[in-house]
């Protein structure tokens, strides 16, 4: 692709699971066909990876799919303008709760296994003891407090008529989630891959239920820059979600699924087994060491489902997120500007990039497949 404003960029991301269509760009390819120069920098929290995209020392970043709405909101920081032309992924979620609590669960409703997916009113009786016994409040941990897993694990508690102030919320990142599950820090804690699977493979974890339990088939990765930062550099913010689509349609299929789970497990990416990293990625979602895995064939979504492409940030989808930030009571709605959605999740730039693909295809033939083969 002619006329790159920039040609090497510094991309963000988080060591999950689905960070693999950015993973996949890089080493297949993809973000060199598109005449890109990729360097991926992984950040070991949301909130440090926020920060840089507002600093601009990030060109861009695979952010959750509320922060670009949290951030033009100023909610924990300076208003700042960021953008998503592109959706990189759905579900992936999961609530695991450690072995303490899971043992807790069945002493207390005198049951000898739960049922998965769980329902969390079998917490009820817990937190009801816990508050009689004065005992300290079940503790759950989230990735960010502007994310779908905390309005999963929120929504969750709720269906079983638990207030937010029977217990405790903490923000802990990502890679830390298993170490405070087993120390006793928290009790439970909702995350993306591959970190559930990684507290079941310990023996310290219960994976009560994945987020394709919760809310299926729902945004969860999206693609973010600054609103100032697509106005210098249009075409370069083209070719790179043109990279991350084709990425997102190589992960369609199970044996490149494998593939990715390998080049992820490498030390400069998640650093963490295969075996904790594949699961999710084939459909399958561990759930504890005594039980078999269930079968979630939706369990991480990168380009298609039931109800067809995934990619385009569609309005909908954020006038749906925002609604709950606002059940969350995180942002009032005489606080959101009008028309304000519209111009933070970008369907037209997606179209472009769509549009761009399917030129280059038009313009040459072998393009498709090529594409697809490895580069390097």
């Amino acid at each position: 692709m002619k006329g790159l404003e920039k040609t090497e960029l510094n991309i963000g991301y988080v060591a999950l699971t689905d960070s693999a269509p950015l993973i996949v760009a890089k080493e297949w390819g993809f973000f060199s066909r598109w005449g890109l120069e990729v360097h991926l920098h992984k950040q070991l929290s949301w909130s440090g990876l926020r920060d840089k995209v507002h600093a601009g020392l990030l060109d861009a970043a695979q952010m959750l799919a509320p922060m670009p709405l949290a951030s033009c909101l100023g909610l924990d920081s300076e208003p700042t303008k960021v953008i998503t032309p592109l959706v990189l992924s759905l579900n992936g979620n999961a609530i695991t709760l450690s072995e303490n609590l899971h043992q807790e669960i069945l002493t207390v409703n005198r049951i000898s296994s739960v049922t998965l997916p769980m329902a969390a009113y079998l917490l009820r009786a817990v937190v009801d003891k816990r508050r009689q016994a004065k005992l300290p409040k079940l503790r759950f941990a989230t990735v960010f407090p502007y994310s779908c897993h905390f309005y999963q694990l929120r929504d969750w508690l709720m269906a079983a008529n638990l207030d937010e102030d029977e217990v405790d919320f903490v923000v802990v990142s990502p890679v830390n989630m298993v170490e405070d599950l087993q120390s006793g820090e928290i009790d439970g804690f909702c995350v993306g891959g591959p970190w559930n699977a990684k507290a079941v493979r310990a023996g310290i974890g219960l994976t009560a239920l994945t987020s394709f339990d919760i809310w299926q088939d729902s945004l969860e990765k999206v693609l973010g820059m600054l609103q100032s930062w697509y106005d210098l550099h249009p075409r370069t913010a083209l070719a790179l979600c043109a990279a991350l689509k084709q990425a997102c349609m190589w992960l369609d299929s199970e044996p490149t699924r494998f593939e990715a789970a390998r080049l992820m497990a490498q030390p400069r990416y998640l650093a963490t087994d295969l075996d904790v990293i594949a699961p999710s990625l084939l459909g399958s979602c561990l759930t504890h060491q005594d039980l078999p895995p269930r079968s979630i064939p939706s369990y991480n979504q990168f380009s298609s489902c039931k109800n067809g492409s995934i990619n385009q940030p569609e309005l909908v989808r954020g006038e749906w997120l925002l609604k709950q930030m606002q059940l969350a009571g995180q942002v009032s709605a005489d606080d959101v500007p009008p028309h304000f959605v519209s111009q933070v999740f970008r369907p037209d730039i997606y179209q472009q990039v769509k549009n761009l693909i399917e030129r280059q295809e038009a313009f040459d033939p072998s393009f498709s497949s090529r594409v697809f083969m490895k580069a390097h």
